[in-house]
């Protein structure tokens, strides 16, 4: 073998050597939470050790397992909704990862899809009439700068379209006045930082502490209703409230061993029924709440039982 070839020889080794090197040090991260939020590519797990951001590529394998076997079945990604429990691994660390394979059952999918189904039943007619509260808003703000006649007609308007806001939420409030047979044993607030539907340490030892009191009872169910303060627009606020219920109703089914059947479909009341006034800090930091509620069947409750 002549030194031309015994050197072309040693530089592909050479290259081959670094590509090993550079794949054996990307650190190998698995983990496993509850899918808190979807966006595009990227999913917001909540995890024990905190939130980790979850990268899904188009060589991401989403998988179950099937039957009683090691088999897993692949699985489109649209499967991937907020409330999902689910492992994964991939590449990164523990802030960020980028996903090879995801892996769910397909009971803590029925789950997730329970969670979402109660949380849109009015969101149709929600989005309609938002839109024209946002067009008549808008308008209200440029009559301010006009003068006091214009600006009153757009207060009638305002107050109008704010009736049509009002019917919405009564629409979602509907399902709950049902509960008229029902005897309110215990109450709870969860609160949330300004824009954030993330559950923290201290808010899940309450909604733990809260659920253990729930399953004393006999015949209950548990009311979740999720909402925002008044800063920003309706649509994000609709939205907004909606992760805030629905980060609640995953932990009372997923971690508190909640029966789905307890679970009233939890409400998403955008940032009506204030707890306080939007004027000031402290109101919006009361209004930004998961409000729960035991309720005990009236029957089982005259029984003087729990």
């Amino acid at each position: 073998m002549t030194s031309r070839r015994i050197g072309i020889l040693v530089s592909l080794l050479a290259v081959c050597l670094l590509s090993l090197g550079s794949a054996l040090a990307a650190d190998k991260v698995k983990g496993k939470g509850v899918i808190t939020l979807c966006l595009g590519d990227t999913l917001t797990v909540e995890t024990d050790e905190g939130t980790t951001s979850v990268t899904v590529t188009p060589d991401t394998k989403v998988q179950h397992p099937v039957g009683l076997g090691a088999r897993k079945k692949q699985v489109g990604r649209e499967v991937l909704i907020p409330g999902l429990k689910l492992k994964f691994e991939g590449t990164g660390d523990q802030n960020q990862v980028t996903a090879e394979t995801i892996t769910f059952d397909q009971d803590d999918l029925s789950i997730a899809k329970v969670i979402q189904a109660g949380l849109n039943p009015t969101a149709q007619q929600q989005a309609r009439n938002i839109q024209i509260y946002e067009a008549n808003r808008e308008a209200t703000n440029a009559a301010i700068a006009a003068n006091k006649q214009e600006l009153e007609a757009n207060k009638q308007r305002i107050a109008a379209n704010e009736q049509g806001i009002q019917e919405v939420a009564q629409a979602t409030q509907k399902r709950f006045s049902e509960l008229t047979e029902w005897v309110p044993k215990a109450e709870a607030v969860v609160h949330f930082e300004v824009g954030d539907s993330t559950l923290s340490a201290e808010r899940k030892q309450e909604i733990t502490a809260f659920a253990q009191q729930a399953l004393k009872y006999k015949g209950y169910v548990i009311e979740v209703k999720g909402f925002a303060d008044s800063t920003g627009s309706l649509v994000d606020n609709q939205q907004l409230s909606k992760e805030r219920a629905q980060a609640v109703v995953a932990y009372l089914l997923q971690e508190c061993q909640v029966p789905v059947k307890n679970i009233v479909a939890p409400g998403a009341m955008s940032e009506t029924h204030p707890a306080a006034s939007n004027e000031t800090a402290y109101g919006r930091a009361e209004n930004r709440r998961v409000s729960l509620r035991v309720l005990v069947n009236k029957g089982v409750a005259g029984e003087g039982g729990n």
